[in-house]
């Protein structure tokens, strides 16, 4: 998927698209740098299409990360400051 927009731009550049020997360089820059943005952008597209069809329930987060990363939050700020302190002197 990432090849799209650089063919573009190596098809436009070196004339490999019929029509395209007939365009000015300045006409020729203008539409292969905007065929490769669209190109871009319907790749992005794509990629985010794909992420919206996977199901949710497919991944569940670890019970014992929550656990902890919900013990953290509930901390207060300064126990939070201590505990990562400590955590370094034991490393």
């Amino acid at each position: 998927m990432w090849i799209t927009p650089v063919a573009i731009l190596y098809a436009f550049n070196n004339n490999l698209l019929p029509g395209a020997s007939d365009m000015s360089p300045y006409s020729l820059t203008l539409l292969s740098g905007f065929l490769a943005v669209i190109s871009v952008n319907i790749v992005i597209a794509f990629y985010i299409y794909m992420a919206m069809k996977e199901p949710s329930d497919k991944h569940k987060p670890d019970p014992t990360f929550l656990a902890e990363a919900k013990a953290s939050v509930s901390q207060p700020i300064g126990e939070a400051d201590s505990s990562s302190q400590s955590s370094k002197k034991e490393e």
